[in-house]
C-alpha cells in the first residue's frame, strides 16, 4: 500500500478539503487527487463524497482512518528505529554479566533521557567491528590486538581495564586469603567451560597461563553460569576466574569467595569500537562519559597481555 497515499488520505480527512490538504501537504490539489483515486482503486470503495462544503468521509472512509493513522504511525516508528539519532542507541555490551554492562547502565542512569537498545552480539572481536561496520550495532567492547584488521571507518579507544578475582568455594584451600598472587594459582584447577577457543579472549587467557603457570580447563558441557556457581561452591578444588565489575548473584548457603588476584594484577583491557562517521548524537555522550570513568588501576604492579604492555590508554572524549 502506498503510505504517501494514506498520509494524503488522513490530511484530507483532518482538512476536510483537498485545496487544504494539497497546502497542508506542499504539493498541488491535482496530485492530491490523483494519490486519493489511486488509493481508491486499490481499495475499490469511495472514500471521500463531494458536498458544498468541502469532502466528506465515506462510511468506508470512516472504518478506514483509523486504521490508515496507524499506518503511519507503524511507519514512523520503523524509519526511527534504523535512523541514526532518531532511534535508540544499540550498543553491543557482550555480556549482561560483565563490566561493560554494568559502566552502560550506569551510564543510562546519568543520561535516562537517552533511548538505549543494549544486546549481547555472540560473537568474536572481528565480528564485533563488521557488525559496526555493517551499523549493527553503534558501539560494542573487545580487546583490540595490535595486528586486528580495522577498517578505514573504525575507531578504537581503551576503555576498560579490567583486573581479576578468584572465586572460590569455601572448601577451597584459597578461600580464606585475602588476596593471591597470579604465581600462587599454579597447580589450582582454573575452570572455565566454553572458553572460545579462537578470538581475542582465547589469545589473552593462552598468554596468562603461559606467563604465571596456570592451567585453565575448559573442558566439560556449558550448563551456564548458575550450574557453574553451584558445581564451585560444592568443591574443594575448583576455582574459575571473575572480572572485578562482573555482576554475581548465588544463594547465601554457597559461601563463594572473591579474592584479588594481586601482585601482580592481570588486566584485560577492553577498548570501544564505533564508526568513524557515526552521527548519533548519544554516541559522544557515551565516548564522553567512557572517557571521564577511565582511571588506571589501583595497583600500579599490574600485568597486561604483550600487545598493550607498552600501549597507553587511549582518550574517547570528543568536544
Amino acid at each position: 500500500m502506498d503510505l504517501e497515499a494514506v498520509r494524503t488520505f488522513v490530511a484530507v480527512a483532518e482538512a476536510g478539503q483537498f485545496q487544504k490538504a494539497a497546502a497542508d501537504l506542499s504539493i498541488t490539489q491535482q496530485a492530491v487527487s490523483k494519490r486519493i483515486a489511486g488509493l481508491e482503486k486499490e481499495l475499490d470503495v469511495r472514500l471521500f463524497t463531494r458536498t458544498a462544503r468541502g469532502s466528506q468521509l465515506s462510511v468506508d472512509g470512516q472504518a478506514f482512518l483509523p486504521h490508515a493513522r496507524e499506518l503511519l504511525r507503524v511507519a514512523e516508528r520503523a524509519d526511527a528505529s534504523v535512523r541514526p539519532g532518531r532511534r535508540a542507541l544499540r550498543v553491543d555490551v557482550v555480556n549482561r554479566r560483565i563490566v561493560t554492562a554494568g559502566l552502560v547502565q550506569d551510564f543510562y542512569r546519568v543520561h535516562p533521557e537517552i533511548e538505549l537498545d543494549v544486546v549481547t552480539l555472540d560473537t568474536d572481536v572481528d565480528g564485533a567491528i563488521a557488525a559496526v561496520e555493517a551499523g549493527t550495532v553503534d558501539a560494542t567492547f573487545h580487546a583490540v590486538p595490535p595486528q586486528q584488521h580495522l577498517p578505514d571507518v573504525i575507531r578504537t579507544a581503551r576503555v576498560v581495564d579490567e583486573p581479576h578475582q578468584l572465586l572460590v568455594g569455601p572448601r577451597h584451600p584459597l578461600a580464606n586469603a585475602r588476596a593471591v598472587t597470579p604465581g600462587r594459582l599454579a597447580g589450582h584447577r582454573i575452570w572455565m567451560p566454553g572458553l572460545d577457543a579462537r578470538g581475542e579472549v582465547a589469545a589473552y587467557y593462552d598468554e596468562l597461563a603461559t606467563v604465571f603457570g596456570v592451567t585453565i580447563d575448559v573442558v566439560g558441557p556449558v550448563f551456564g553460569n548458575e550450574a557453574l556457581l553451584a558445581e564451585i561452591a560444592d568443591s574443594s578444588d575448583l576455582a574459575t576466574l571473575v572480572g572485578e565489575g562482573s555482576r554475581y548473584l548465588w544463594p547465601d548457603s554457597y559461601d563463594l569467595r572473591r579474592i584479588p588476584v594481586r601482585d601482580p594484577s592481570p588486566v584485560y583491557p577492553m577498548s570501544l569500537i564505533w564508526r568513524d562517521d557515526n552521527l548519533h548524537p548519544a554516541l559522544r555522550e557515551l565516548r564522553n562519559y567512557l572517557d571521564s570513568r577511565r582511571t588506571d588501576s589501583p595497583d600500579v604492579n599490574v600485568w597486561l597481555p604483550k600487545w598493550e604492555q607498552r600501549a597507553a590508554p587511549s582518550p574517547t572524549r570528543e568536544v
